[in-house]
C-alpha cells in the first residue's frame, strides 16, 4: 500500500465536520488498512478509501462495506457481553492507558501541524524607540 497514492485529511472533508475529525478518520482508516487481523471487506474498504479509488461517502453507501462494519461491531459487542467483571476492569484500565497515549500523540501531531514553522520572517517594528526621523 505504501507505493500507492494516499489521500490526505482534506480529501475526507466531504464527510468530516472539521479538519480534526478528518484527520482522526484518516488515521482510523489507516489502522484498519494496515491491521492484518481486520481482513475482509472492512480492510478492503479502508484501502480503497485511502488510495482514493473510492470516496468515503461512496464507501458509506456501499452495502457490502457497511455490512462488514456492522458484523465487526456485533463481534465486538458479543465479546464485551461475554467478559467477566475482572476482564472488563482490565479492559477499562488498558483502554484508559491507550487513550492517554493516543491523546499525547495527537497533541504532539497537532502542535507539529499547527505550530510555528521556524522560518518566520518578521518586518521591522514601526514606531517605538530610536531610528525614526521626525520632521
Amino acid at each position: 500500500m505504501s507505493n500507492e497514492r494516499q489521500i490526505q485529511d482534506e480529501d475526507l472533508m466531504d464527510v468530516a465536520q472539521d479538519p480534526e475529525q478528518a484527520h482522526r478518520l484518516r488515521k482510523a482508516l489507516k489502522v484498519l488498512a494496515d491491521n492484518p487481523n481486520v481482513g475482509g471487506k472492512l480492510q478492503e474498504m479502508a484501502r480503497e478509501v485511502l488510495s482514493g479509488r473510492i470516496g468515503m461517502k461512496d464507501a458509506i453507501e456501499t452495502p457490502g462495506y457497511m455490512d462488514a462494519l456492522g458484523d465487526r461491531m456485533n463481534e465486538i459487542r458479543r465479546a464485551a457481553e461475554n467478559q467477566t467483571m475482572a476482564e472488563r476492569e482490565a479492559s477499562r484500565e488498558k483502554f484508559a492507558a491507550w487513550q492517554k497515549e493516543q491523546e499525547a500523540k495527537e497533541d504532539a501531531e497537532r502542535a507539529e501541524r499547527d505550530g510555528p514553522t521556524g522560518n518566520i520572517v518578521t518586518a521591522p517594528r514601526r514606531g517605538g524607540r530610536g531610528g525614526g526621523h521626525r520632521g
